[in-house]
C-alpha cells in the first residue's frame, strides 16, 4: 500500500457571533466559515506495523493530547480496528492562530485513515465522531463555505462567498480560545476600535471575540484599526479567537508592501501570508 499524503486547510471567520452561554459550559455561536486552501499542513499516512505521529515542528505536542492522535485513537475505539499505520505531520499553519491549523489536522487525519482502512466509517459516522473532539473539527470534513452552530459543530454548507484576497497577520503571541471565550461576557469595548459590522457585497464582516482578545492583547486592537486605515484595505477582522487578524485587499493592492509596511511600523517579527479563499461554486 502507497503512503497517502492529505493538505489540511486553515479556515477563517467572515463572521463570528456569541450568542451566550449554555448549560454545558459551551458558548452558543453562529459563524461563517471559509477555508484558505492555499494555506494547509500536510499529513502523510504511511502504513506501519503499529501507530506513529512525528511532527515537523518540535513545539507541537505529539502524545495523546495532540489533536492527531487523539483522532486516531477515537477511530479505533469508533471501529474497533487497530491503526497500523504512521501520521507524518507538516506544519505550515501558525500554532494558537485562530485558523483551525489543529482542528484541521484532526480531520484530515479521520479522513486519511478511514480511506486506508476501507472506509468503515460513513459520512454521518464520521462527522460525530469529529464532534467529540472539537467544535471546529466537523467544518473540515467537507469543502466549501459552511454556517455553523451550536458550539459549532452543526454544520450546514452555504454557498461560498465571493473570492476575497487576504492578508493574515500574526504576532508571535498566541490566544488560547478558552481563555476567550471565558473574557466575552464580562468584557469592554476599547474607545476608537471600530467593532461594527463591515459590509461587503455579500458578507457582513463582524467577530464578537473582538472585544475580550481586544481587552487582553491591545495590540491586536492597534493591529486591526492600522489595517483598518490603510488605503489598499477594504476590511479588517480578527479570525476566530485569534491571534491572527486579517485584511481584505483591495482588488489593486500590493500585499507584500502591505505586509513589510506592517512590519516596519508595528512589529518586525509579525508572521504574514496572502492568498485568498476558497470558491466551490
Amino acid at each position: 500500500m502507497n503512503p497517502l499524503t492529505l493538505k489540511a486547510p486553515a479556515k477563517l471567520n467572515l463572521s463570528l457571533r456569541v450568542l451566550g452561554k449554555r448549560p454545558d459550559g459551551f458558548h452558543e455561536i453562529d459563524t461563517l466559515m471559509v477555508k484558505l486552501p492555499a494555506l494547509a499542513d500536510e499529513l502523510t499516512f504511511t502504513p506501519a506495523a503499529e501507530f506513529a505521529f512525528h511532527c515537523d515542528d518540535p513545539t507541537i505536542p505529539g502524545d495523546a493530547q495532540n489533536l492527531v492522535v487523539k483522532a486516531v485513537r477515537a477511530f479505533e475505539s469508533a471501529t474497533g480496528t487497530q491503526a497500523k499505520v504512521s501520521v507524518s505531520l507538516k506544519k505550515i499553519i501558525p500554532h494558537g492562530a485562530g485558523l483551525g491549523g489543529g482542528s484541521s489536522d484532526a480531520a484530515t487525519t479521520l479522513l486519511g485513515i478511514n480511506q486506508l482502512h476501507g472506509h468503515p466509517l460513513g459520512v454521518a459516522a464520521l462527522h460525530d465522531l469529529a464532534a467529540t473532539l472539537g467544535s471546529d473539527i466537523p467544518f473540515f470534513l467537507s469543502a466549501g463555505a459552511s454556517r455553523c452552530t451550536g458550539r459549532g459543530e452543526r454544520i450546514e454548507p452555504v454557498p461560498s462567498p465571493p473570492v476575497l484576497r487576504v492578508l493574515l497577520l500574526k504576532p508571535s503571541f498566541s490566544v488560547p480560545t478558552p481563555d476567550a471565550y471565558g473574557r466575552w461576557q464580562d468584557s469592554l469595548e476599547l474607545p476608537g476600535i471600530r467593532y461594527t459590522p463591515q459590509n461587503l457585497t455579500d458578507i457582513s464582516l463582524r467577530n464578537d471575540l473582538e472585544r475580550p482578545v481586544f481587552q487582553k492583547h491591545r495590540f491586536l486592537a492597534e493591529l486591526k484599526q492600522w489595517l483598518l486605515e490603510r488605503r489598499e484595505t477594504t476590511a479588517a477582522l480578527m479570525s476566530g479567537s485569534g491571534s491572527t487578524v486579517f485584511a481584505v485587499l483591495n482588488p489593486d493592492a500590493d500585499a507584500q508592501a502591505l505586509a513589510a509596511a506592517a512590519r516596519a511600523e508595528l512589529d518586525p517579527t509579525l508572521w504574514c501570508w496572502s492568498g485568498t479563499t476558497e470558491n466551490r461554486d
